[in-house]
């Protein structure tokens, strides 16, 4: 699945358990018709690298799996999590706008 949108937010790489588990998150600002729908996506392990050469603001494409989970609490109670998990994020082009006065190509007499 891919989403378009705006970089909100990019977060620092967390760290967990004596594995080393690595997480980063961002905020991805989606239009909709009425109201901006921010989502929050989290990268991780080796894929949290590939945010480092994106700035807040960018629009992006990013490539993401959807999952979730059930846990059980001591109360035996389910809870249901989900998750939204990027794996690839790439610029969006826009198209060039066109130069209004274009420059004339020097051409030297003989």
């Amino acid at each position: 699945m891919e989403v378009i949108g705006l970089l909100k937010t990019i977060g620092e790489v967390q760290v967990f358990g004596a594995n080393g588990f690595r997480k980063r998150g961002v905020v991805l600002t989606v239009p909709d018709d009425k109201y901006p729908q921010y989502i929050p996506i989290d990268f991780t392990q080796d894929k949290c690298d590939l945010l480092n050469n994106y700035i807040v603001g960018r629009e992006v494409k990013i490539s993401l799996n959807l999952g979730g989970r059930i846990w059980v609490n001591p109360q035996g109670e389910e809870k249901c999590f989900a998750s939204i998990t990027g794996w690839k994020i790439e610029s969006v082009q826009t198209a060039p706008q066109q130069d209004l006065h274009p420059v004339e190509q020097y051409e030297p007499q003989s």
